[in-house]
Parts: C-alpha cells; sequence; structure tokens
C-alpha cells in the first residue's frame, strides 16, 4: 500500500511524518498545476474512433492503458524515487517512446510538472534535472524525482503514474461525451485492484533496477496509442493537446 514514514506528533498522538499520505495525495490530485487536465491520455483519439462510447468502452480503454504505458511510466516514475539517475532514465523513456508526438508531449509535461514541483518541494536533485533537460525530461521520471523529493518512495510514485495513466482518460471523456461523472469515478474504483498490481509490479521493477540497470523497467507497448497519438497531433481543432 501507498504510504511515508510515520512519526509520533509531541503528544504522542501517531500522524504522517513528510511523505506520508498527505504528500502522496497532494501529488496525485487532479487540481495539482502540473498541466495534465490539458491532456485526455488518449481519450480524445479514442472516441473519435468510435473505442470509448460510454463508461464500459471507457474501462476497457484505461484498463489496456494501465497495462501498457501506465505500467512503463509506473515504473520509470518508481525507479526515480528509487535513486536511479534521472538522465538514464530519460534516455530509457525515450526508447520506450516510440512515437514523436508522445515524446513531445511527455516532455511538455515533464517540463510543467517540473515547475509545480520545485515551487512545492525544493530540491537539489529537481534544480539538477532542470538544467540538464531545459527543455523538459520524460515526465514519469520528473514525477518520480519530485516524490522522492517530497519523501516519498518508488511504491508511492508507482501508484502516482498508474492512477493518473487512468484518471486522466477517465476525466476527459466526462467532458467529451458529457458521461455522467459517476460512472466515469466507478470506472476507477473498478480498476482499482488493478492499478494494485500494477504499481507493485513497477515497484518490483525498481528494485531490480537498483542492481540490473533500467533495463530490469517494464517496456509494455500500445501501438494504437502511438498511431493515435500522431494521428491527433496532426488536427486543427482538437478540444485538448494530447
Amino acid at each position: 500500500m501507498p504510504g511515508g514514514v510515520r512519526g509520533e506528533g509531541p503528544d504522542g498522538v501517531q500522524g504522517e511524518a513528510r511523505g506520508g499520505v498527505a504528500a502522496l495525495l497532494i501529488l496525485a490530485d487532479g487540481r495539482f498545476p502540473a498541466g495534465g487536465h490539458a491532456h485526455s491520455g488518449g481519450a480524445e483519439a479514442a472516441v473519435a474512433a468510435g473505442r470509448i462510447r460510454d463508461a464500459a468502452s471507457l474501462e476497457a480503454f484505461c484498463r489496456g492503458r494501465l497495462h501498457t504505458a501506465g505500467l512503463t511510466a509506473a515504473g520509470l516514475a518508481a525507479a526515480a524515487a528509487a535513486g536511479l539517475d534521472p538522465l538514464v532514465l530519460d534516455e530509457a523513456a525515450d526508447a520506450r517512446t516510440p512515437a514523436s508526438a508522445l515524446r513531445t508531449t511527455a516532455r511538455r509535461l515533464g517540463r510543467q510538472l517540473m515547475r509545480a514541483a520545485r515551487a512545492t518541494w525544493p530540491s537539489p536533485e529537481l534544480d539538477a534535472l532542470a538544467a540538464a533537460r531545459p527543455r523538459g525530461a520524460h515526465q514519469p521520471v520528473v514525477l518520480g524525482l519530485t516524490a522522492r523529493a517530497a519523501g516519498l518512495g518508488p511504491s508511492d510514485a508507482a501508484y502516482a503514474a498508474g492512477y493518473e495513466a487512468v484518471s486522466g482518460p477517465a476525466t476527459a471523456a466526462v467532458r467529451l461525451l458529457s458521461l455522467d461523472p459517476f460512472h466515469a469515478t466507478a470506472v476507477l474504483a473498478r480498476l482499482a485492484p488493478e492499478l494494485d498490481h500494477v504499481a507493485a509490479r513497477a515497484a518490483e521493477a525498481a528494485r531490480r533496477a537498483l542492481d540490473d540497470g533500467p533495463g530490469a523497467l517494464p517496456a509494455a507497448s500500445a501501438p494504437l496509442l502511438d498511431i493515435a497519438a500522431e494521428q491527433h497531433a496532426t488536427w486543427s481543432v482538437r478540444l485538448f493537446a494530447s
């Protein structure tokens, strides 16, 4: 389960120390100013193609995204939180992102997240990555380093990345289809056990990567997401940036 280090307050009551559940909630909150609200996670293209039509098809889309792009992002984020070199991980993220449109999106989101992260949890490691990648590092890498700056661990970072992989499309579908937000939230609730599984896999891979390098991290592919992203990037009129 996600969580940080528990500490004891002056009155003897157990509470969450810096890096506890509250920090994870802040990081995973859709209102955290990291720019994710402007992106649909592929949902806009899927709606246009008829692959997302209702809550059932949204659930199928989110499930597929969680176990492919979500797993890959969660592994990268967990590895960054575990202390692997973020520049090496940024190269690994490039190798795992064959679509040019998605690489561009990942770096834009990484740059925006970096701004929010440095203002919220100042860190020399975040400063160093920002200096080395002024045009933005891949978002999952920045997310993991942000989790590390907030005192969170690899499992926490994996949960944040995995949740983002499904919450973005679910939120976008509400706007794109006028889908009942209760139904969209129910989709996320039904996917929660699978998110637990993906986060655990990602955190375990990050532990192996400490010894074996980034090749131990997940590299699940989603060719249809890649193709749709390239097509979406050519649209002259669209509601979401990606």
